[in-house]
């Protein structure tokens, strides 16, 4: 593993772990977390991974009746699945891509996170920057769920910073 110490420290919950090293980064490649269905849920898929390669689990509506989305409107979908994720970790919720080039559907809070210690129902706030309604049905993919290690900083008040070539240049100061 090398000589840091640290890279063998992980979290309690981790299981099935593998490994890849880059550099001084240690980045795990498989952590189990815990699902819960809802009741109604029920008939549907659990999230899952569409191919070997994919980023994210697919999530699916679980609505009982169609929802109908017109141009410019939201609705908070629910997805009818709870998670449990290891302390130090989030889950992050966000738009299918295919959803959004073929009908303008996306995510208003994109992307939406999951922290650690959340147990409520994952819900996906869509909206729909197309021109013509868009239906969600029951069973539909509508978001992805990404998962990443999380840092907890501890924040130091103080009268300056280090500077850098960039300083204070914000909006635009990079070129468009």
């Amino acid at each position: 593993m090398g000589s840091n110490e640290n890279y063998s420290r992980k979290p309690e919950l981790l299981l099935n772990s593998s490994e890849y090293h880059l550099g001084e980064v240690a980045l795990e490649t498989s952590v189990a977390i815990s699902i819960r269905q809802l009741p109604h849920a029920a008939g549907l898929p659990l999230p899952q991974y569409a191919t070997d390669g994919a980023a994210g689990l697919d999530l699916y509506a679980a609505i009982d009746q169609p929802i109908i989305l017109n141009p410019m409107e939201r609705a908070l979908i629910g997805t009818g699945i709870q998670v449990a994720l290891p302390p130090h970790y989030e889950a992050q919720i966000r738009p299918r891509s295919g959803l959004a080039h073929r009908f303008g559907i996306g995510m208003v809070n994109a992307p939406g996170t999951i922290d650690s210690d959340y147990r409520g129902e994952i819900q996906v706030v869509l909206i729909n920057w197309g021109s013509e309604p868009y239906t969600v049905n029951r069973g539909d993919r509508i978001a992805q769920m990404v998962f990443a290690p999380v840092i907890q900083v501890r924040p130091v008040v103080t009268d300056t910073l280090p500077p850098t070539s960039r300083g204070d240049g914000g909006f635009g100061s990079t070129g468009t």
